[in-house]
């Protein structure tokens, strides 16, 4: 990438402190998401050009998990296509053995732990010297009400291996750890899972992922994390649908808005769009019968106009 414009780069070349010297621009609007491929697929009709507008043509993460190609080919496709236009894009490790396992609508994940132990390491190894931001497995740290001991410590085990992954494999890679929202987890809790998790390992961690908490208040949350941390940490926050806050609901309430754009952020690193307006979280809420992850146009519209 130009001089002018760094990407993320190694702790060891720049350390922790510095953000990446990156217009908002060069984040990398997903090319094949929900939202642009229905565009691209329903050009007449006549809430394309406003979801188009406001939603696919934004920078918006990609979410990898049991990729019909293989991991490897598909990431390394897809931060190779990134690379070669100056473009930083943002991926989503979701394969861990058990995901959503308490919330069920996006279950799944990969089948043992040393598939997954596999499959991530095949994901770091992909990504590679190019420059990118990768979400470590959403809601991984903070859904834990419904797992045994033995299952919660494969988990931080597995979680461990993927941040020692990325600190081996993916030295220009911003890696977080996800861990929830500010009304899930107590702070010094989830710093407590984030340090067994290997937060030291990565950039830091990534906050109200998919969901509709406020910016104010994840950095209020964030903040404290990082504070229980030793303020020796980092984090994302996901501003994708919180412009008007949370209502305490998560699954496709009604009234929630877009946020601010995918930017260089405040007090945080980055302020991303990690969830794809307009993707379902299941059928529930104002889309019963729109399964989790597909696309609804009708969901993007309330998104776009708040209702």
């Amino acid at each position: 990438m130009p001089a002018g414009c760094p990407a993320p780069a190694p702790r060891g070349r720049y350390g922790r402190s510095r953000k990446p010297g990156l217009p908002d621009e060069r984040l990398l609007p997903n090319p094949d998401s929900g939202p642009a491929v229905w565009v691209r697929d329903n050009p007449s009709d006549s809430r394309a050009a406003r979801i188009q507008s406001a939603i696919a043509s934004q920078p918006i993460a990609r979410w990898f998990a049991n990729e019909s190609a293989g991991i490897g080919p598909a990431v390394s496709g897809y931060v190779g296509a990134a690379d070669s236009h100056d473009k930083l894009p943002v991926l989503v490790a979701y394969d861990i053995p058990g995901r959503d396992a308490c919330g069920g609508e996006s279950s799944g994940g990969a089948g043992s732990v040393a598939a997954y132990r596999t499959w991530i390491s095949t994901f770091a190894a992909a990504v590679g010297t190019h420059p990118a931001v990768v979400v470590i497995e959403p809601d991984a740290l903070s859904d834990f009400s419904c797992l045994t001991s033995a299952q919660i410590s494969d988990r931080l085990a597995m979680l461990s291996y993927a941040t020692q992954m990325f600190q081996q494999k993916a030295p220009n890679t911003w890696a977080y750890l996800d861990a929830g929202h500010t009304n899930w987890v107590d702070p010094a809790t989830m710093a407590s899972r984030l340090r067994s998790a290997g937060v030291a390992n990565i950039r830091g961690f990534s906050l109200n992922v998919s969901n509709f908490y406020t910016t104010p208040s994840s950095e209020t949350y964030g903040n404290s994390i990082n504070s229980a941390l030793g303020n020796t940490s980092h984090y994302a926050v996901d501003t994708s649908r919180n412009g008007n806050g949370s209502n305490g609901e998560w699954c496709n309430p009604a009234g929630r808005e877009l946020g601010v754009t995918p930017r260089v952020g405040g007090a945080e690193d980055l302020m991303l769009w990690v969830k794809t307006p307009g993707n379902s979280d299941g059928q529930c809420g104002v889309a019963p019968t729109v399964p989790a992850g597909r696309f609804s146009p009708d969901l993007a519209v309330r998104l776009i106009d708040g209702t």
